[in-house]
């Protein structure tokens, strides 16, 4: 018999940016899902009308498409979805596992005040759970579950095991407002019934609210999807990670230069584990992605390993797509769009500049020696590699290149024989070579940079800064 399709979701609220937790939340249901052959959802949870907005829907979609985690279909608006949900409320009164509470808010609020004075738990029971229809008054009222009374309810958790809660523990939650407006929580089970999800992965904060939308699950006879509650991410001293920790939000490790594939590695790791691996690409993580290796403890948020894993990422990046991501992240920071020889210049410097870069600017500074153009006005450091001896072993070294064969390790000894003749190493050559060609003290290896400038470009700055 067939399995059946894998369906995750991610629902977050549009009433802030894209925060780093949600975006692994994200990843986490991506990888489970894309590593099945399954669908990945996207619904947002904009039923708080005064603070969701579309601006931080739109920053939101932003987040993930810079992620890569791309959705199926169209994302789903739950407000949209508010007469289904009040539909199903009725369902439920009509079931008789729902009723109308009449109570008023005064009398609630006294209710729980003589409860708070006799030492009783104040969760509210309603005088109006077994009422008889016929004594319902001509007034406002909202339609609320009925909780079980007796027992515990249980969730079989895929990360936190078996979790129990005592029905004394449970209130009879509202499902409708005296308004007609359906809550939240009532919203989330038949938006995920309707979606077909069949994997709930998201933070533990919400686990109570879990036994709580189980009780809408079995009372329409729906199945419960698989639950997954991952812990939250901690800063570096324990707690929870917020703005005093620095950047929280997607958006503004994308303005920092991250790349998108090292950032994918880290939260993919943070929480999860394969074994000891801590470097894998995205085709592993799709494979590898079980909701078995995930732990229960917070994770605390490492930015120093993160970015050696960028810097492993960058390493491995495919040339062509780290040239479009640097183009990505010049128009995201406001620069001007590379004219088509910049273009070419950047390209053909990427395979050199990426190596032992962290992040995106320090490859944009590596790759500056094929954007500039002659005459180099060297930098004051790489003034000082400049010195008239330096110049004049430039000199001596100029036509000695011309009659090399271009190619790196011919380059490597021809300059290595310059510099033997005048009693240097190789590095005291390579500081004014370097200055010459990058007209800054630090850039990638000379030679690395005369391959990618190629004969002509690289004999005439150097001829530019000889005796």
């Amino acid at each position: 018999m067939a399995q059946p399709e894998v369906v995750t979701r991610f629902a977050p609220s549009p009433t802030g940016a894209l925060h780093i937790g949600g975006a692994r939340t994200a990843l986490f249901n991506w990888l489970f899902a894309r590593g099945r052959g399954g669908k990945f959802l996207l619904r947002i949870e904009d039923t708080d009308r005064a603070r969701s907005t579309p601006e931080n829907t739109a920053a939101i979609l932003d987040g993930l498409t810079w992620l890569a985690l791309d959705w199926d279909g169209e994302p789903v608006s739950q407000a949209a979805g508010a007469a289904r949900h009040a539909e199903v409320a009725q369902e439920l009164l009509a079931r008789g596992a729902a009723y109308k509470c009449f109570s008023t808010q005064e009398e609630i609020e006294a209710f729980r005040e003589q409860a708070r004075a006799e030492g009783r738990s104040t969760l509210f029971r309603s005088p109006w759970r077994d009422a008889d229809p016929a004594t319902h008054p001509n007034a406002p009222y909202v339609i609320r579950i009925k909780a079980p009374r007796e027992g515990e309810t249980v969730v079989d958790d895929q990360v936190q095991g078996r979790v129990t809660l005592k029905a004394a523990e449970l209130d009879d939650m509202v499902l409708l407002r005296s308004d007609g407006s359906p809550v939240y929580m009532l919203a989330v089970v038949v938006d995920d019934h309707d979606m077909g999800v069949t994997h709930i992965i998201r933070g533990d904060d919400h686990l109570t609210n879990a036994f709580r939308q189980k009780l809408i699950y079995d009372a329409m006879g729906w199945d419960l999807p698989v639950m997954a509650h991952i812990p939250l991410i901690f800063g570096p001293d324990g707690k929870k990670l917020s703005k005093r920790h620095g950047a929280t939000g997607a958006a503004e490790y994308r303005a920092m230069g991250y790349p998108a594939a090292g950032m994918r590695n880290y939260l993919t790791r943070l929480g999860w584990s394969h074994g000891d691996d801590e470097f894998f690409t995205d085709a592993q993580a799709r494979e590898w992605f079980d909701l078995g290796g995930i732990g229960k403890s917070p994770s605390r948020f490492d930015t120093k390993k993160l970015e050696n894993l960028c810097g492993q990422q960058l390493a491995i990046a495919d040339d062509a797509a780290l040239l479009q991501e640097l183009e990505d992240f010049l128009a995201a920071t406001g620069a001007p769009a590379l004219s088509e020889p910049e273009r070419e210049a950047l390209g053909a410097a990427v395979p050199v500049a990426k190596q032992g870069a962290k992040l995106l600017p320090q490859v944009l500074e590596k790759a500056q020696f094929a954007l500039v153009s002659r005459p180099l006005e060297p930098d004051e450091k790489a003034q000082k590699a400049l010195d008239p001896v330096s110049r004049g072993i430039l000199a001596e070294l100029t036509p000695q290149l011309q009659d090399a064969s271009w190619s790196r390790s011919d380059l490597e000894e021809v300059v290595k024989a310059v510099a033997e003749a005048h009693g240097l190493g190789l590095g005291k050559l390579a500081a004014p070579l370097r200055a010459a060609l990058a007209g800054r003290a630090t850039s990638p290896s000379v030679f690395d940079m005369m391959m990618v400038l190629g004969r002509d470009e690289s004999l005439a700055r150097i001829a530019d800064q000889a005796a």
